[in-house]
């Protein structure tokens, strides 16, 4: 085995890490073992996964409200991230955050987002200060269709554009906006033909293509780092889940559901693998077996960690 074929493994781990994390989630959540809301990316771990792998350690990522997978390919630890969830002290966010809110500045994930849009102008700013520090550095800036419609998405990719940041304008269109498809809300659903308007080259790829997403990430970074500016990346994908807990999906069929199941990103990865001969089946059923226990594992630290003590409830938090 090559240090290739490793990573390719090591980067297929991750996208069995993500899918078995968020079906937990979806579960203590739906079944009301944790209270409140969730929002997974089941279906959607090749960009998460891609794009980490095409980054350097140094680079920085900015997320939105579907930002766990996002998280664990930066690096994450999933125990911490699970135990935020539960509400406890061991938590990104010391219990106060929750799925939206958790970052890890050291890993270089600088957070998720609850507003539609909120992380665009922010990491156009981190990117304004690499370029001011002249660091050879990105910002990657996750977002979804929902949001391109927001002003900051118009204001943000034109600044970025003018100034030449070092940004990449990330976009996972997963066809719908909640439950808004993406033909109700856009009068051109061809969303890379916006970025020549702002100046910037635009791409439309498969995002359920692990390696379409790295190299494509890859080489717009590289141009970004040696000053060409920004570029805007949408990746065509689909996320299996509802848009939240308890969302029944009513609004599209389950044709259209087992449709993209049978391209997701897992079946094709493992399919390249297996049929390259980097993988076996029973090294695949290995690797699950032991990303099901590292999952089960991050509940149970949940489960026993304190709760924040309640003369510390209002530390850190802001209105």
């Amino acid at each position: 085995m090559n240090s290739k074929s490793d990573k390719l493994i090591d980067d297929y781990t991750t996208m069995l890490l993500i899918r078995c994390f968020e079906e937990t989630v979806d579960e203590l959540f739906t079944t009301g073992v944790v209270a409140g809301t969730v929002h997974t990316c089941v279906g959607q771990e090749a960009v998460a996964v891609g794009v980490a792998s095409a980054l350097q350690k140094t680079d920085v990522v900015t997320s939105n409200h579907r930002g766990h997978g996002h998280f664990i390919a930066k690096g994450g630890d999933i125990r911490r991230m699970m135990a935020e969830m539960f509400g406890k002290v061991d938590g990104y966010s010391g219990g106060r955050g929750g799925s939206q809110l958790m970052a890890d500045y050291s890993l270089g994930f600088m957070g998720g987002n609850g507003i539609v849009g909120g992380s665009i102008p922010l990491a156009a700013g981190m990117a304004l200060r690499f370029k001011q520090q002249k660091k050879f550095n990105v910002a990657a800036c996750f977002i979804g269709d929902g949001s391109f419609n927001q002003g900051t998405f118009h204001e943000t990719l034109n600044m970025a554009a003018l100034w030449k940041l070092p940004v990449l304008f990330l976009c996972e269109n997963n066809l719908y906006a909640m439950s808004t498809p993406v033909a109700e809300g856009n009068g051109n659903t061809d969303f890379a033909v916006r970025a020549a308007s702002y100046g910037m080259p635009g791409v439309s790829i498969d995002g359920n293509d692990y390696f379409a997403v790295r190299d494509t990430v890859r080489g717009y970074a590289g141009l970004a780092r040696s000053g060409e500016g920004p570029a805007f990346i949408e990746f065509k994908t689909y996320r299996f889940s509802g848009h939240s807990r308890g969302d029944q999906r009513l609004y599209r069929t389950r044709e259209e559901e087992n449709s993209w199941k049978r391209k997701g990103p897992l079946r094709r990865m493992k399919k390249y693998l297996v049929d390259n001969d980097i993988m076996t089946d029973a090294d695949d059923r290995e690797i699950k077996k032991a990303v099901r226990k590292k999952v089960q594992e991050a509940v149970k630290f949940s489960k026993t960690s304190p709760y924040p003590d309640k003369g510390t409830l209002l530390e850190g938090v802001y209105a």
